[in-house]
């Protein structure tokens, strides 16, 4: 207990008195809130709903699912207060993501809670995270994945490189759970949205070689379209940053049909007639569909599928012999199963339900996490496009969510770093690729769970890595 204290007294002292939560009525329900949420007894977040928050109830799998995704929450700093309303910043516990909570209060005893609400938050400067020697990040990566995999909050394969050499590569958990198959380095896992990166290099290698032009519209190279107005308007490089407007595919009608979605000409037929969600160029807006368009406009330009083009210009340059995006009712050698937690389902079941036929020039698609070190490798050393190329692929162009869009990547920049990549999720499936141009660490992380499995293991890696610019990290 004396421990205790003067770690609190530390944690006053270092944040000053916005380090307490405060002792208002909306103070005194969120903390109430925080320590049943917190709390592995799901029977004290019960408790504490029917007496403060009967029409939350409804919820609570819900809420037993995201403690379990997140670990719980460890209050950090106020963001605003009154009596009766309360927001402050709190950090995962299993993550380095910040949330930011909010709650409003009944202004009459006994102040019951009238609304709460939990979004992401960027970290405050203050509370930045020192970057680590390489020594001390691996030391606290394998310790961070034992503890995640044991709480099954991780399944997959883990790879940091430099300079195009593995100095971290281990895989966790199980690819098959019925048949207990572990995971291995060489189990290929669905991609979700990074096939969007095999996506623009594609377009770029036809624009390099003057076969496409980054200005010209959509009906340049598709002029039966079949809404020709929304294909006189967007441009290639709109498709490429999202900000053509083409929206997304995704929604009861894809539900419906998925499996009758067969070719990237399925979904031109099918989603073609719609008309755009926003002028051209005017924002900023993750389309899905875009990159269908994007597949289209390939197999048009080259004359031969999508999948065949890269295979033959994308992955076999780069020796990605265990990439691809067979349908999924084929025999694939060491295709992970993706596990999903469905609402109420207690516990994890198979995503095959919500699988498309094939992956797309969207997404969808799998690999392992040596081929997507080789993949980063190919960029740098300018196997798949020239260095002004290269450069034009990854450099940001937009501001997005994630930093700044650039085509078919994102462009951020994390605690003084620059990485360029791009993740991808959906049911059962979560990975990402960060590259750091400068350094020469690549990150690669995969997993068969649900999404954000690989992003935190990819966060926590990023956010410690040593800094090429100081010349070093702190030491273990």
């Amino acid at each position: 207990m004396r421990a205790l204290a003067i770690a609190t007294l530390a944690l006053q002292v270092a944040f000053g008195a916005q380090a307490q939560i405060p002792d208002t009525p909306a103070g005194r329900q969120l903390a109430g809130w925080l320590a049943a949420f917190n709390n592995p007894d799901h029977q004290a977040l019960r408790h504490f709903l029917e007496v403060n928050a009967p029409d939350r109830l409804a919820q609570i799998d819900r809420a037993f699912g995201f403690r379990a995704q997140t670990g719980g929450f460890e209050f950090r700093k106020v963001d605003e207060s009154a009596p009766t309303r309360l927001a402050v910043l709190a950090q995962e516990r299993a993550s380095d993501q910040f949330a930011r909570i909010e709650i409003r209060v009944d202004s009459t005893e006994p102040h019951r809670i009238i609304s709460l609400s939990i979004s992401g938050a960027p970290r405050p400067a203050e509370l930045g995270i020192p970057r680590l020697s390489e020594a001390a990040l691996l030391a606290d990566l394998r310790s961070k994945l034992d503890q995640d995999a044991a709480a099954d909050r991780f399944a997959g394969a883990v790879l940091v490189a430099k300079d195009g050499k593995p100095v971290f590569d281990t895989a966790y958990g199980l690819a098959d759970r019925e048949r207990r198959t572990p995971n291995t380095l060489n189990t290929r896992f669905r991609l979700g949205s990074m096939n969007k990166m095999f996506t623009a290099v594609s377009v770029l290698q036809l624009v390099q070689a003057g076969k496409l032009t980054l200005d010209a519209p959509l009906a340049t190279y598709l002029p039966d379209y079949p809404n020709k107005d929304a294909a006189s308007r967007v441009t290639i490089h709109q498709l490429l940053t999202h900000t053509g407007g083409t929206g997304d595919f995704f929604g009861p009608e894809y539900a419906a049909h998925r499996l009758e979605l067969r070719s990237i000409q399925d979904y031109v037929a099918r989603f073609g007639t719609r008309d755009l969600a926003f002028a051209p160029g005017s924002k900023w807006e993750y389309s899905n569909y875009g990159f269908i368009l994007l597949g289209a406009v390939i197999e048009r330009v080259s004359g031969t599928t999508y999948y065949d083009y890269v295979a033959s210009h994308v992955y076999a340059p780069a020796g990605m012999s265990s990439t691809g995006s067979d349908p999924e009712d084929s025999i694939v050698a060491n295709r992970a199963i993706g596990y999903t937690r469905a609402a109420g389902a207690g516990g994890w079941q198979s995503n095959a339900e919500t699988l498309p036929y094939r992956g797309t020039s969207a997404g969808g698609g799998y690999s392992t996490v040596g081929d997507l070190l080789r993949f980063a490798t190919a960029l740098r050393e300018h196997k798949l496009l020239n260095p002004h190329f290269t450069e034009l692929l990854t450099t940001g162009k937009v501001d997005a969510a994630m930093g700044k869009y650039a085509y078919g990547f994102a462009d951020r920049t994390t605690g003084g770093m620059r990485f360029v990549g791009h993740g991808g999720g959906a049911p059962g499936m979560n990975g990402d690729l960060e590259i750091d141009p400068q350094s020469g660490y690549v990150v690669a992380v995969l997993s068969n769970l649900d999404p954000p499995a690989a992003t935190r293991i990819s966060e926590f890696i990023i956010n410690r890595l040593p800094n090429a610019a100081a010349g070093k990290g702190r030491a273990p």
